[in-house]
């Protein structure tokens, strides 16, 4: 199936209408990444006086200095960038849109939806295991699964159901953090390696059972402060993060698993964090064999206000001086069947992934196998190299 993005299909329902801040890729003598800003249907670069996402993060107000900020030379409409995108028949003498992000941390946030809580405690219970997992689901929901969705995280009625777990033989790592006082957080990839709109997503060749997770993503910038938001897909392997916790990187980090965008959308007067707070996030796959399934979450359900997992990450005991994207976690469960019955959803090469919210956009993206998509190779490193050379820092 061939890619076609165009900016009905991606853009927010309001169009640009939002502050819209990307990266586009920019060929010619010192071909390189420019931030951009999506106004009036076109892309105008404003890399000459904010060189990069995390000079623009450092500023006191983003919002002001994007709009005070000259605009460059127009690099097309966004429906041409975006026409671009895709791998498959992308023309590499035209600007094509990357992740909006550069030398931000790139963390996320787990188990933070009661559903998706009870899937890592089924896949942990599973060690991996796909043909276990609806004996299990259904054992666990019918003990503990009403108990789970009633308790705020880290109060006291959730540690006395945690000493009740215990004590029946039920407790979890994944419920410690689940409904414990502590959010887990961890690195989703290294800074520059997320892949944007239309670029194919990465899968470890090894894995048999995984999935993907539509999430909306925090932009915090090096105060802490949220001051914006974006759609992201923390692709993961239920295979192997359920053999093993100590094989989460392994299950989250690989070539081309971390997709983010299209565009960061700030906080302004038309966009906010309460706009955030009931954002609704929809899931579509299509599979070549074709195969489609639908699936949505809600952030009105998440278990821990995004502020919470924003101060928990970026607070006195761990700075970010260039800002980060933060995952905020997601409630899709993938439980409806692919091939046999019971063994639920895993990806299967050449699917089309959309994740689409109203206020955010649609981040689209095609499954591949890590090695078989090209190496990531313009780190930080190049980065600096690249915008010394066009002047730019």
């Amino acid at each position: 199936m061939h890619l076609e993005l165009d900016a009905a299909s991606c853009l927010p329902t309001d169009g640009d209408a939002g502050t819209l801040v990307g990266r586009a890729w920019v060929p010619g003598k010192h071909a390189g990444p420019s931030l951009v800003v999506i106004e009036d249907g076109q892309v105008h670069d404003v890399s000459a006086t904010i060189p990069t996402v995390a000079h623009l993060l450092e500023t006191e107000a983003p919002v002001e200095a994007l709009r005070a900020a000259p605009r460059g030379e127009v690099l097309g409409s966004t429906d041409a960038l975006l026409a671009n995108s895709p791998r498959e028949g992308r023309d590499e003498i035209r600007p094509r849109f990357l992740a909006p992000c550069d030398l931000q941390a790139l963390k996320a946030c787990g188990v933070t939806f009661v559903a998706s809580l009870l899937e890592r405690v089924i896949e942990e219970r599973a060690q991996g295991d796909p043909a276990r997992v609806e004996e299990i689901r259904a054992d666990l929901s019918q003990v503990a699964g009403a108990d789970i969705a009633s308790v705020k995280p880290g109060s006291a009625e959730a540690e006395r159901l945690k000493a009740a777990l215990i004590e029946r033989g039920l407790w979890s790592q994944y419920l410690e953090v689940g409904i414990g006082p502590y959010v887990e957080v961890f690195s989703k990839a290294p800074p520059m390696s997320a892949v944007g709109v239309g670029e194919d997503v990465g899968l470890h060749p090894d894995s048999v059972w995984n999935n993907p997770e539509p999430e909306t993503v925090l932009v915090i910038d090096p105060r802490g402060r949220i001051v914006g938001a974006t759609l992201g897909n923390d692709v993961n392997l239920r295979d192997f993060e359920g053999r093993s916790a100590l094989l989460l990187g392994r299950a989250k980090d690989n070539n081309a698993s971390c997709a983010i965008g299209p565009f960061l959308r700030l906080f302004d007067e038309t966009f906010g964090l309460d706009d955030l707070r009931q954002a609704e996030v929809k899931l579509v796959i299509e599979g070549q064999d074709g195969y489609r399934l639908e699936g949505a979450s809600s952030m009105a359900e998440i278990s821990r206000d995004v502020t919470e997992l924003a101060a928990q990450t970026i607070n006195p005991n761990h700075q970010y001086p260039d800002g980060l994207l933060l995952f905020t976690g997601t409630m899709f469960v993938p439980v409806q069947d692919r091939d046999r019955p019971g063994e639920g959803f895993t990806h299967k090469t050449g699917d089309i992934v959309r994740i689409s919210c109203p206020t955010l956009g649609c981040l689209v993206n095609r499954v591949d196998r890590s090695d078989r998509l090209p190496p990531w190779t313009f780190g930080s490193r190049a980065l600096m190299v690249n915008l010394s050379a066009r002047g730019l820092i």
